[in-house]
């Protein structure tokens, strides 16, 4: 499962976790059905505490995203679809995420605003010039 964790932002790991199976779960990587790896594994993937996935798992729960089934494992369940406009609201939120936690960074590392606009900009048209379009 593709999780990343950033031990530097002031968002909690377990919200980190927690925000980020559900943003799998919406972009339809992690489909209803599919089972995640038990608390155990994913701690020791992630190295982080125990507890922490055990709390992340525990909220998922409860927000009605996992089912946690003693001795059988923990999987996603079936969500109700989202219309459109939920859908682009979630992708924009999920979005606007990942640009602060970039943002974050950039600066961190000492880069300017109009650096990291030329970065952006230049990738993107490199990304554009390979894929066509």
């Amino acid at each position: 499962m593709l999780i990343r964790l950033d031990a530097r932002s002031r968002v909690p790991i377990f919200s980190q976790v927690v925000e980020q199976v559900k943003g799998l779960v919406a972009a339809g990587t992690l489909k209803p059905g599919d089972q995640l790896p038990t608390v155990r594994q994913l701690a020791a993937d992630l190295r982080i505490n125990f507890n922490t996935v055990a709390r992340a798992y525990r909220t998922l729960h409860e927000e009605g995203v996992l089912s946690t089934q003693q001795g059988r494992g923990t999987y996603v369940l079936e969500q109700p679809l989202p219309d459109v406009a939920e859908q682009r609201k979630l992708r924009r939120a999920r979005l606007a995420e990942l640009t602060g936690r970039f943002l974050e960074e950039a600066t961190r590392l000492g880069f300017g605003p109009d650096e990291v606009r030329r970065s952006v900009e230049t990738e993107v048209a490199a990304r554009e010039a390979v894929s066509g379009g």
